[in-house]
């Protein structure tokens, strides 16, 4: 039997461990970087969810395939949901200037005013034009200072609820699965993955 082929709209090697370490064997997932070149479609929707639909729709036609893709964001309670959508074109450079920026707008903000989320939406287009789209969450605050090598983005400075107090890039893989937005939007969405 013929495994399905999925297209993951990605090239980040982490989010992309993720999703197959998800489905296992069943699917057979690839990545934009193992395609030729496709033009990436412009993220100019003010949600998660109209980004995560735009990319899926477009590389699903793009490709005949079937495409997944996300939308992911932190949004700090104490700027008003910044830098949401905009989270990784917050500030020009490496995932360090972004969260040395976002350290930069909280200093003085006490820690009960620290709070935020990390929130996924994943959009799964069929060929056929059929839709999917799943929600994910991991509510926690924002450190004082980076901690931790095993994550990416703002993990160094993202502190989940009931872990402690240790930073996301802290954690093994296995436990950021256990409670990060991404995996809990792919834990959702996996059945409709295994039946492609």
């Amino acid at each position: 039997m013929t495994k399905a082929r999925l297209l993951f709209a990605t090239t980040n090697a982490g989010k992309l461990a993720e999703l197959r370490k998800l489905v296992g064997d069943a699917v057979d997932v690839v990545s934009l970087a193992d395609l030729p070149p496709i033009p990436e479609p412009v993220e100019d929707s003010d949600t998660f969810e109209g980004n995560a639909l735009k990319k899926a729709r477009a590389y699903s036609e793009a490709t005949g395939m079937p495409a997944l893709a996300d939308d992911s964001g932190l949004c700090v309670d104490a700027l008003d949901g910044r830098p949401g959508v905009l989270s990784a074109r917050y500030a020009p450079g490496s995932d360090k200037d972004r969260y040395e920026k976002l350290l930069a707008e909280l200093k003085g903000v006490p820690d009960e005013k620290r709070t935020a989320s990390f929130v996924c939406v994943l959009a799964l287009v069929t060929p056929s034009g059929a839709v999917r789209l799943e929600h994910g969450r991991c509510d926690g605050h924002i450190g004082h200072v980076p901690r931790g090598t095993h994550g990416f983005g703002y993990q160094p400075v993202f502190l989940a609820e009931g872990l402690g107090g240790r930073a996301m890039a802290e954690m093994t893989p296995d436990e950021k699965t256990a409670v990060s937005h991404r995996a809990r939007a792919f834990a959702k969405m996996r059945p409709a993955l295994l039946a492609l």
